[in-house]
């Protein structure tokens, strides 16, 4: 006989549909509208920039060099993956600390496709970019460090929030979308084993969580079902791969802001997990302008362990392997006082080796306890005659505590689609920002 526990248990709304119920019922503002904008145009710079990359010429090459119309539900599927995969490659896009998430890489291309297709307007899209973020965030604030050390969190949980988008865009009711996000979510996948090798597997893992999400969505539209506990289940998402995860964080703080707007933007074109000891370091560099490498004695990284697992990797072989190093990243902005797309070139690996080389990591407080609240670093330079200079970060640059101006966001932005060969970038910014207001979504020269 079944108890009445187990009945009740069953008549509980799924943490799926809490989550519908909670993107759904968010009020959004012409702030959030703006802000979202704004996120967008970071996103899309990404996309059109990482044109200009081997990995990106090898993705369009298999679309065909030509455009995909986004007509059919199978060609918005396949847009949508082009665009994730695009977007992820120069390390350049938005990254939400608690969640350990890259939510523009996912979202925005699962959305900008569905738009397209469903002939939306900016707000529309824009709606649905923010419920995007939201749900995709907060299923990874709740998947645990564990999780994170063997399943890439953009692959794993980015299918909930691009399957969440176009939900939104395609009209779905709660029941269609609960069914969308079970099937997406039943999808979710992304080793991260392609860092022993710097493979370019992590293109595919935004692709395909961004492919995931329209699929089921427009799987849902016609009846397709999906299972609603697919999160909490005995044999949902968090048993499957979560050992130390905690379901009742995905709803957290409900009534605080949407979690775009807790999403930090990237200034330098490496891991996030660099970037707080790159500000230290830049802030250095400053400092021992006049110091030759020869006067450096050592160079110590205090960091928190996610940043260790990730990004300890005293000898980088690739430009991908570079931009997961701590050592390398730490090493050139020393010795440059800038990091850019160029400091992680052959030329610059070598330049930065010999400091690089002999760089020491340490997971230590209060960098180690903070994280992922928090995500900050410390390093330390001793020179030959004994003087230590030191500097520190609680967070990055980017963070929601130091964000990025809009001015700065643009400029950005256009930098990177210039270096992806867009000749109107200025143009094509301003109508992603005026997106609140338009009409349609603007035409992206994703082919060259």
């Amino acid at each position: 006989m079944t108890s009445p526990q187990a009945h009740a248990a069953d008549a509980a709304p799924s943490l799926t549909r809490r989550l519908v119920t909670h993107a759904r019922a968010k009020a959004s503002s012409g702030d959030d509208l703006a802000l979202a904008a704004l996120f967008v145009l970071d996103a899309v710079a990404n996309t059109l920039g990482g044109r200009n990359s081997e990995a990106g010429r090898l993705l369009l090459r298999w679309a065909g060099n030509g455009p995909l119309a986004p007509a059919s539900p199978a060609e918005t599927g396949a847009r949508a993956f082009l665009m994730g995969g695009l977007t992820h490659i120069l390390e350049t896009d938005d990254l939400h600390r608690a969640s350990v998430v890259h939510p523009g890489c996912v979202v925005v291309p699962a959305a900008w496709a569905m738009a397209l297709r469903t002939g939306a307007s900016g707000a529309e899209f824009l709606r649905a970019v923010l419920e995007g973020f939201e749900v995709t965030t907060r299923v990874g604030m709740g998947v645990g460090p564990a999780h994170y050390r063997i399943w890439h969190n953009t692959a794993t949980c980015g299918p909930y929030g691009s399957a969440m988008a176009a939900a939104t865009l395609l009209g779905l009711d709660e029941d269609q979308s609960v069914h969308a996000l079970g099937n997406a979510g039943s999808q979710s996948a992304g080793l991260w084993e392609f860092l022993e090798t710097g493979a370019m597997t992590k293109h595919l893992h935004a692709g395909h969580a961004a492919q995931a999400g329209v699929q089921a969505a427009d799987l849902a539209a016609l009846g397709f079902t999906g299972p609603p506990r697919i999160l909490e289940g005995d044999k949902g998402f968090f048993a499957a791969a979560c050992p130390d995860g905690d379901a009742e964080l995905v709803m957290s703080g409900p009534e605080g802001p949407w979690q775009l707007a807790l999403t930090s933007m990237k200034p330098w074109p490496s891991c996030r997990h660099t970037h707080p000891a790159i500000d230290a370091a830049l802030d250095l560099s400053a400092t021992l302008k006049h110091v030759s490498p020869d006067e450096i004695h050592a160079v110590k990284v205090e960091t928190y362990q996610a940043a260790e697992d990730v990004c300890d990797r005293a000898h980088a072989t690739s430009e991908y392997e570079a931009k997961f190093s701590l050592q390398h990243c730490v090493a050139t902005a020393l010795e440059n006082g800038e990091v850019t797309l160029a400091s992680f070139s052959d030329e610059a690996r070598v330049k930065a080796q010999r400091l690089a080389s002999g760089i020491e990591i340490a997971v230590v407080d209060p960098y180690a306890s903070a994280y992922p609240a928090d995500w900050g670093s410390a390093v330390e330079v001793t020179l030959t005659d004994g003087a230590v200079h030191r500097a520190e970060r609680s967070h990055a640059k980017g963070d929601p505590e130091a964000p990025l101006l809009p001015p700065d966001v643009v400029r950005k932005a256009v930098d990177l689609m210039e270096f992806g060969g867009v000749a109107s970038a200025e143009e094509l910014a301003e109508a992603i920002l005026a997106l609140p207001l338009s009409d349609r979504l603007p035409e992206l020269p994703i082919f060259g």
